[in-house]
């Protein structure tokens, strides 16, 4: 399509990116021309997607990471710059699901939350950014937020409190960064099939319906496809803050912004709605 960028020459590095959002992203990316930089905390699934990339004709590097350590995101982008000189694309996609009563959730919970979703992003923004500014291009980051990140849920306080915080942060670096040549967007999908539910920390009540949500997310989500594209066109195009679908997400934000009143009947009932199959 003629407004989809052409990516050959650049460099993305894409973390998460041995499964759903993250693998969908760094397919496409490679498709459109990226060298890209595939990032996960299972060496085994990064591999498996520069395998794929590769056999499509596309270029692609491994790489096993922790986003939670700092240390390690920090030797990452020390070794992507020194191989590649620039970084054009970064996707800060890790993340981990999270649901239970307050009274069933842990420190420990909340440490592993927030130290993935929002300090692995943290971690990722300045491992890189002061690198991109130093590079003589523009360059876009996109950081994986959630429709969890624009209206509240019941049950998921710490997955909330993560995703509000990269929408919080992305719309801080915008201001700060846009016209020094990155653009910073936060990606807030909605119900997306992925494996986030299943293999996400589940406490109480949610323990119970663990296997109805992950099914319902199979059976009614989206596609990480069509999330990868809404990246793709970001890229393109910038934007701040990015629903998608905007079939699952513009209502709620909309009510949100409104009146935050006017969508607690709704963060209640979540529960009830992934459970109905």
């Amino acid at each position: 399509m003629s407004n989809e960028p052409n990516l050959h020459g650049k460099v993305a590095v894409v973390t998460g990116g041995g499964s759903g959002i993250g693998r969908a992203t760094a397919l496409l990316l490679a498709h459109h021309g990226a060298k890209v930089h595939v990032a996960d905390l299972r060496a085994d699934t990064a591999e498996e997607v520069v395998r794929a990339i590769e056999a499509a004709g596309g270029s692609a590097v491994a790489h096993a990471l922790d986003v939670s350590d700092p240390d390690a995101v920090e030797a990452l982008a020390g070794s992507v710059f020194a191989e590649e000189g620039h970084v054009d694309i970064l996707h800060n996609n890790a993340g981990i699901g999270h649901g239970g009563n307050i009274e069933a959730t842990t420190f420990e919970d909340w440490q592993r939350v927030i130290g993935v979703n929002l300090l692995g992003v943290a971690y990722g923004v300045q491992a890189f950014i002061p690198r991109m500014l130093k590079q003589g291009r523009p360059a876009s980051v996109v950081n994986t937020a959630s429709m969890a990140g624009l209206v509240p849920t019941a049950k998921m306080a710490p997955y909330c409190a993560s995703k509000f915080g990269v929408v919080g942060l992305s719309e801080s670096l915008n201001a700060e960064l846009s016209k020094r040549g990155i653009h910073v967007s936060a990606i807030c999908p909605g119900i997306i099939d992925t494996p986030i539910v299943s293999t996400g920390i589940v406490r109480g009540d949610i323990a119970d319906i663990q296997g109805r949500a992950s099914s319902y997310y199979a059976k009614h989500g989206a596609s990480p496809d069509e999330v990868a594209q809404a990246i793709l066109a970001t890229i393109a195009r910038p934007r701040l803050v990015v629903p998608v679908p905007r079939r699952h997400v513009t209502v709620p934000y909309l009510l949100h912004r409104i009146s935050p009143r006017l969508v607690q009947p709704l963060a209640r009932s979540f529960e009830r709605i992934v459970t109905r199959g």
